[in-house]
């Protein structure tokens, strides 16, 4: 259920079109697809003549989350009822399966379905049923 005390569809709308426009400009301007999973991945590969783009891009992403917190910090997108653990578990759970996908929902559900790649299509759908599934075992089965 979404709490529309809370939702604000102007920041929602703002936030969709700046990724649109830096996922744009990145494959204008770089020639590479926007998936965050693969980008942030590859800076450990220390390849020389790519590193320093993604680095920035990485900092592009923490910095704009600690801007973010410092302007709204009771957003509830930096609060959870989860334990560090079960967020590390999490974590490593989607790293393995953006691995296993061969990209992230940036990289297919953003730059992937704007290009009718028939992958990333196919990738998308089984994202958002995979997340409908595991939202309903944990508000409905386990009891969350």
């Amino acid at each position: 259920m979404i709490d529309y005390s809370n939702f604000t569809p102007y920041s929602a709308l703002i936030g969709g079109v700046i990724i649109g426009l830096s996922s744009a400009m990145l494959l204008l301007f770089n020639g590479k697809i926007c998936g965050i999973s693969g980008i942030t991945g590859n800076i450990l590969v220390f390849k020389r003549h790519d590193t320093l783009w993604r680095t920035m891009f990485f900092a592009g992403l923490v910095c704009g989350g600690i801007v973010t917190f410092t302007l709204f910090p009771t957003t509830k997108a930096f609060v959870s009822d989860a334990s560090t653990t079960v967020l590390i578990c999490a974590g490593l759970l989607v790293g393995y399966g953006t691995r296993l996908g061969n990209g992230c929902t940036s990289g297919h559900g953003v730059c992937g379905m704007s290009r009718f790649s028939k992958r990333s299509i196919l990738a998308t759908c089984v994202f958002m049923i995979s997340g409908m599934v595991t939202i309903y075992i944990v508000k409905h089965v386990v009891g969350g």
